[in-house]
C-alpha cells in the first residue's frame, strides 16, 4: 500500500467509527487519539478495521506504531 492508499483506508475506516472525524485536519505527527478525540473503544475498532482493509495482522504490542499518522503510513507501508 502506498501513502494514498493508507490515508484513504485510514479515513473510511474512520467514517464507520467517528463520523464527525476529519482526518484531513490532523498533522503527520499529531496523536489521532487525541487529534480526532477517540477513546480506547473506538482507537481498537480503528486498528481492526485497518487491519481487516490492509490484510496485515496488527499485534497490540503494535498498536502504539500507529499513534500518528506517519507511523500509520510507515507501518502498513512496509
Amino acid at each position: 500500500m502506498n501513502a494514498t492508499d493508507i490515508q484513504q483506508l485510514a479515513a473510511s475506516v474512520l467514517a464507520g467509527i467517528a463520523p464527525e472525524a476529519d482526518l484531513s485536519t490532523v498533522g503527520d505527527t499529531e496523536d489521532l487519539r487525541e487529534a480526532l478525540d477517540l477513546d480506547s473503544m473506538d482507537f481498537l475498532n480503528f486498528i481492526i478495521g485497518l487491519s481487516q482493509g490492509s490484510g496485515q495482522a496488527i499485534p497490540e504490542s503494535d498498536y502504539p506504531k500507529l499513534f500518528t499518522l506517519k507511523g500509520l503510513k510507515a507501518y502498513l507501508s512496509s
